[in-house]
């Protein structure tokens, strides 16, 4: 695995692990919304565990989807240094609950979650896209359910 991989590897588990740190803040924070944040949290960490996974596996470099992570490097580390200080900043004091969710939204059309989803969307072309897109069916897409949930409870 290249260098450069491996480092759009590493940030992109980050960016998978940090938003399940942030969402398990909100689900801490919001008891009427507990069941919500949770599904996230667990997802977003499902995500990090199959990126790590994919990581430790000694498959030449074609096994690995082209496709699976951001081309944007630095806009994973900008959004990582973001959630890093949402997670310091909401860690005593919680945003409201519409914040929150706007918080979400925004995240989860930044650069790296969105293209992950691009790549859940996309035709599969390799067996590791395939076992990727298999362990992640259930997922649905976290930006679009962010929105339905904050029309259904924000009205």
């Amino acid at each position: 695995m290249t260098a450069t991989l491996q480092k759009h590897l590493d940030e992109s588990i980050k960016l998978e692990l940090s938003l399940a740190k942030l969402y398990t803040i909100f689900h801490d924070a919001f008891f009427e919304d507990e069941d919500f944040w949770w599904e996230l949290t667990m997802e977003e960490q499902g995500h990090a565990s199959l990126l790590l996974q994919e990581k430790k596996q000694p498959q030449p470099l074609e096994f690995f989807p082209d496709n699976l992570l951001s081309t944007d490097l630095q806009s994973l580390i900008d959004t990582n240094r973001k959630i890093s200080e949402l997670i310091t900043q909401y860690s005593d004091t919680p945003p409201s609950k519409t914040e929150a969710l706007q918080i979400a939204l925004d995240l989860e059309l930044a650069a790296g979650e969105s293209h992950f989803q691009q790549f859940l969307d996309s035709p599969t072309n390799s067996l590791s896209s395939n076992i990727f897109k298999q362990l992640n069916q259930e997922d649905c897409d976290h930006a679009e359910r962010i929105r339905n949930y904050m029309k259904k409870t924000l009205t």
